[in-house]
């Protein structure tokens, strides 16, 4: 099941410092990110083997999950907010503010054969 973390972040008069270290349950082998998104759906799938951790580092969008037990929809509104996604997690992108950016972390590197677009 999906589920946000709050991301440490120290701030001071000179701005905000978020830190992803040591609270993610998998090793890093893929970043890649979503902007000037219109109004459209991105995702629309699961994995069989990948985990992911979102964050939408500037703007804000929402996240709908499906584990085929529970549904749910996030909303990610800030860098200290990280949406970490398991294999099971069905999930789609939406709702994208115009400045969105969103951060993805991933577990594995891109293979088109852990893509499952069947939804529950």
């Amino acid at each position: 099941m999906a589920k946000i973390i709050s991301l440490n972040t120290f701030s001071d008069l000179r701005g905000s410092l978020t830190v992803i270290e040591k609270v993610l349950p998998f090793d890093i082998k893929r970043v890649y990110f979503i902007y000037n998104v219109d109004n459209s759906i991105r995702g629309g799938h699961r994995h069989i083997s990948t985990i992911q951790a979102a964050i939408c580092i500037k703007g804000s969008c929402k996240i709908y999950t499906n584990d085929n037990k529970v549904e749910h929809e996030y909303l990610l509104d800030s860098p200290e907010k990280c949406l970490v996604l398991n294999p099971e997690d069905w999930h789609k992108m939406l709702d994208f503010s115009e400045d969105a950016v969103l951060l993805v972390l991933a577990s594995e590197l891109f293979n088109v054969e852990d893509y499952i677009y069947d939804k529950y």
